[in-house]
């Protein structure tokens, strides 16, 4: 129960902050969006239509169509974050900021959009729109969401070209870009952990380092060279990107000869890292 309230926050404080996207970035200077957003935005540039409304009418929508092919938590999410930002579309109606450049305007437009999309996402919500799409992309074809959703918001952004010319919709596609990144940023976590696996002849003594100066734990996986035929014992450890300095100056002081690989990874969860039961 009580993950299920700080979900909900985070979805609310998300759903602000793509509401207030809209309304003190895009709007005001008249630049594009893409998805159900960019509908709605072509609809109030054409026609003065209410983005709040056009928004919530069109999203509940498509929710319809894909609620059947997501998880129900996620489309109980996703009937709150549609609720609450369209509810705020209209809260926010009129804000602005003192700025008339246009890419800073683009910058911190999708940086503020991507944010609040990214908390969303993160708690298992969506906010409907081309992010079901996307997450059906996912699902379905392995696609990147954050990949997936640019495709589908450029497209419509497009067909923005015809209300607001071809300089705003290069703008819009900088903005969305930077949604992209920012979404990216924040479904995959802020944690800028690293998995290094070492094949080395002196495994032996790298494990003991490891564990003596940084405290890290270290896995041994046995392994076996195609080539050679010969069986080998793979080590295996999960840093910090602060950390992998050390681990890397380890290695090299005892054995120049080892091979290493490294990685990025999304989350890690565990001893030493972030808390299962917090997540």
């Amino acid at each position: 129960m009580k993950k299920t309230g700080l979900d909900l926050l985070i979805i609310a404080i998300g759903a602000f902050a793509f509401a207030l996207g809209i309304n003190v970035f895009v709007i005001p200077h008249e630049l594009g969006e893409g998805g159900v957003v960019g509908i709605t935005i072509i609809l109030f540039y054409l026609f003065q239509w209410s983005p709040g409304w056009s928004s919530l009418i069109i999203n509940m929508a498509l929710l319809a169509i894909g609620y059947r092919l997501l998880p129900k938590k996620t489309v109980v999410y996703t009937l709150v974050a549609v609720a609450l930002h369209s509810l705020f579309l209209h809260m926010t109606e009129g804000w602005q900021v003192a700025s008339n450049d246009l890419m800073v305007n683009a910058i911190f437009g999708g940086a503020m959009i991507g944010f609040g999309i990214g908390l969303i996402i993160r708690r298992d919500g969506t906010t409907a729109g081309t992010v079901i799409i996307a997450r059906l992309m996912n699902k379905f074809w392995g696609w990147n969401i954050s990949y997936a959703l640019l495709v589908c918001d450029v497209l419509v952004a497009a067909c923005s070209y015809f209300i607001i010319g071809a300089e705003k919709l290069m703008f819009t596609i900088i903005m969305l870009v930077v949604a992209t990144k920012i979404i990216d940023l924040v479904t995959t976590g802020l944690n800028p952990q690293k998995s290094v696996t070492i094949i080395s002849k002196h495994k032996d003594e790298i494990a003991r380092q490891v564990n003596a100066l940084m405290d890290r734990g270290v896995t041994v996986v046995n392994g076996q060279g195609y080539y050679t035929q010969s069986s080998v014992d793979i080590l295996y450890v999960v840093v910090s990107k602060k950390e992998l300095a050390m681990l890397k100056n380890i290695v090299r002081a005892t054995d120049r000869d080892a091979f290493l690989t490294i990685h990025n990874l999304q989350d890690v969860f565990g001893k030493g890292f972030v808390d299962l039961q917090r997540s």
